[in-house]
């Protein structure tokens, strides 16, 4: 019988073990912060002095149906639904929470997701523990999504993710919202990349394409773009008390503590002021695709997320390494994360 050692050490063998990363001093080119919102002295300024008024406690002693809640989450869930152009919103303490929370209490063993086959691995573990039937579609294919819906029954759900973290490609979004409303299926839309820098003032892909009244549900995560931390699921008043009741990430998670919801709180109140940040970002991007060599395999992205294919485990570690002596962060990403002989320099 296989040990926990031993089946470490196979990894390692294998080359996929995995370490906790130092703190990163060179030039990044690794993290999500595409703003530089988590470096901003400004930002921190503007959190701290809304701190400093605060007669709060540190934390939030419980969860929000017991301790947790206050005055302070409630208006902050009232400006997120605002600023997304959402009936509703409900904070959660992570990314992976939400998407976990938000699946797993949805569907019945008569109900069928169907999820785009790049979508995170939040997405995967939250259908996983639903009872739902569940399908996946190859990626960004509306022409497989059509016949996965043929063989879909009771309430379909179709997941999705607005910009894909790995292959850096944008979903789309509006045929496939097309697909769904002809199908009688409700949309989900994990916008954990796409907002901050997609949609008028950063308010993601789905307001952009003024989609808001026909997507199910979307989730907004606030560590990427937003420097921060925590997530939020935009969607109808109905659905808001439908996990209160039921998402049990939501019911059984302490709450998040006053500092988390100010910062927040303040990122939104300066995101209508970041459009200079924003094309900035994008013309990086712009230029960083035109000096991509054609010799190299990079695939096809037009979003801030680039990703060079490096065939072997072996061949992306030395290329990070040789990069990361040269003053640029950059980590190799491997299997399974990506598929087997896929391994990617991610940018």
């Amino acid at each position: 019988m296989a040990t926990i050692d031993n089946i470490l050490n196979t990894r390692k063998s294998e080359g996929l073990f995995r370490t906790l990363k130092h703190e990163i001093t060179a030039t990044d080119f690794c993290s999500n912060d595409y703003l530089g919102l988590a470096r901003s002295k400004a930002i921190s300024s503007s959190i701290l002095a809304q701190v400093s008024v605060l007669e709060k406690k540190n934390g939030a002693t419980g969860s929000r149906l017991l301790s947790g809640n206050s005055e302070l989450y409630n208006a902050l869930e009232s400006q997120i639904a605002s600023f997304h152009h959402a009936e509703s919103a409900l904070l959660y303490p992570s990314g992976y929470q939400a998407n976990v929370g938000l699946l797993s209490c949805l569907g019945t063993k008569e109900d069928t997701f169907i999820l785009d086959s790049l979508v995170h691995a939040s997405l995967i573990d939250g259908a996983r523990l639903s009872k739902a039937k569940r399908f996946k579609f190859l990626h960004n294919d509306v022409a497989d999504l059509k016949k996965k819906l043929c063989k879909s029954t009771g309430n379909i759900y179709v997941i999705v993710e607005g910009l894909y973290s790995m292959d850096g490609d944008i979903s789309k979004l509006q045929e496939i919202s097309t697909v769904c409303e002809k199908a009688n299926a409700k949309l989900i839309v994990d916008e954990a990349h796409s907002v901050g820098i997609l949609g008028e003032h950063g308010a993601g892909l789905v307001s952009k394409l003024g989609l808001e009244n026909k997507v199910f549900a979307r989730i907004v995560t606030y560590g990427k773009a937003f420097g921060s931390h925590g997530a939020a699921i935009l969607g109808s008043a109905s659905l808001r008390d439908w996990l209160v009741n039921f998402s049990r990430s939501f019911i059984y998670s302490t709450g998040l503590p006053p500092f988390q919801l100010i910062a927040i709180q303040e990122i939104y109140q300066a995101m209508p002021q970041l459009d200079e940040e924003r094309k900035k970002l994008w013309n990086n991007m712009d230029y960083f695709r035109s000096k991509q060599e054609e010799h190299h395999q990079w695939l096809p992205s037009s979003s801030p997320i680039q990703s060079l294919i490096v065939q072997g485990n072996d061949q992306v570690k030395k290329l990070a390494e040789s990069l990361q002596t040269k003053g640029f962060e950059v980590f190799p990403i491997l299997s399974p994360t990506v598929a087997v002989n896929l391994s990617l320099i991610h940018i």
